[in-house]
């Protein structure tokens, strides 16, 4: 445990030291705002839809989700970096396993995914003091927000332990994200009636996070998405083991 949290340590300092950090920070915070602007702009006025201000901002546009693809920019220095300058060698000699490290870095990018999200609460707090609120509709939005952090962050380090270059690590997530985003897509390819359709109805995270924001939790969902985020997981600490004996 005293392994593990050193490196949740050490990932967290490299993060605060670094100049890319504190810039997705600032993006990320001023298009959030923006997009609360406008989303209370448009439902004030008269005939607009009946969707809540929250529903519509956790999961209700599709800028959402711009939102959650910040996961490739955080994890993509993660391994990638690490393996370019030499010191992944160091970091898998020291007296760590490999899921340590795994584990480490992916507690740390997601601690500070989850720190992007923190100021959101404000919006909420504004919201309540205008109108009512469903708590239960919040706290489920957030707990989409968390598991859907926790499997995009396992999917970036996955990609991080692929390759030397950032850039690439982060094309690498990028694209693995398009798939998971995709599968709705297979849909209309499908006949309703086949069991493919059912599974690809299942794996629809544009439906899981709208679900969220309702305030329904659907375990399936819950399990789908910690189950991904397992075995990317997993994965990356295969992956890691491979990069130890090159």
């Amino acid at each position: 445990m005293r392994a593990l949290l050193a490196i949740v340590r050490r990932e967290m300092i490299a993060f605060f030291s670094s100049p890319l950090a504190y810039i997705v920070m600032a993006a990320f915070l001023l298009l959030q705002g923006a997009l609360f602007t406008l989303i209370v702009g448009y439902l004030s006025q008269p005939g607009q839809s009946s969707m809540s201000i929250l529903q519509a901002f956790f999961g209700g546009t599709i800028f959402f989700w711009f939102f959650l693809v910040v996961a490739p920019l955080i994890t993509m220095r993660l391994v990638a970096e690490e393996r370019r300058s030499g010191t992944v060698e160091v970091l898998l000699t020291s007296p760590v396993t490999e899921g340590q490290v795994v584990i480490g870095k992916f507690v740390a990018a997601l601690l500070f995914y989850l720190a992007l999200w923190l100021p959101t609460v404000v919006y909420v707090v504004m919201v309540k003091s205008q109108a009512a609120v469903d708590w239960g509709a919040v706290a489920a939005s957030y707990l989409g927000v968390i598991l859907f952090g926790a499997l995009f962050v396992s999917l970036g380090l996955l990609a991080s332990t692929l390759t030397r270059n950032q850039i690439i690590a982060a094309v690498l997530a990028f694209t693995g994200l398009i798939v998971l985003f995709g599968v709705p897509l297979v849909r209309g390819l499908l006949v309703s009636s086949s069991v493919f359709a059912a599974v690809v109805d299942h794996a629809d995270l544009w439906q899981h996070m709208a679900d969220y924001a309702k305030g329904i939790v659907d375990t399936r969902h819950v399990v789908y998405e910690l189950s991904l985020t397992g075995l990317f997981l997993f994965l990356a600490t295969k992956s890691l083991e491979l990069v130890k004996w090159r």
